[in-house]
């Protein structure tokens, strides 16, 4: 990948690997840290790098950095936050979107990451299998898992206008 393939790259995939890991993770800054960071090493690795394959690289990258980051700070979870959280679950909302991110943030992380790169993001089950290390057939049971929690969730008696 040259310089020039480098800075398309960014150019072209920032907003998107940005709204991807934002979306998983709902924080601001941290989000901004792991997308440079995984700008950081696609720009160490550029020469290894196949330019038409810039975008999954970067996917992947970014996925397996935010992984790390969740796994890392996963411990770091106090009981008052996880109260805060689970109290705020149940309130009553009519509004189907804010229901919506409810329900994607109670996915488990491997579903939720599959069902945004392919709902989200576009993503055929292939590239995300690629970018997950999952089989193609994984990827498939994994987002409709996630579809099937996010069907049940969403007309659930508590949410019902």
């Amino acid at each position: 990948m040259t310089i020039s393939e480098y800075n398309n790259c960014v150019d072209e995939f920032s907003d998107g690997v940005y709204r991807f890991i934002l979306k998983n993770l709902r924080e601001t800054e941290i989000s901004h840290d792991i997308v440079q960071e995984s700008f950081m090493k696609m720009w160490i690795k550029r020469k290894e790098i196949n330019a038409a394959k810039g975008k999954s690289y970067l996917f992947t990258t970014a996925y397996h950095t935010l992984i790390d980051h969740l796994r890392k700070n996963s411990r770091n979870i106090s009981i008052d936050n996880a109260e805060h959280i689970r109290d705020e679950s149940y309130s009553s909302y009519n509004d189907l979107k804010e229901i919506l991110n409810i329900a994607v943030e109670k996915l488990p992380e491997v579903q939720r990451s599959v069902l945004m790169l392919r709902d989200y993001e576009g993503y055929s089950y292939q590239e995300i299998g690629e970018i997950t290390n999952l089989s193609e057939s994984q990827v498939k049971v994994y987002i409709y898992r996630a579809r099937l929690f996010l069907k049940k969730f969403i007309v659930s008696p508590e949410f019902v206008l």
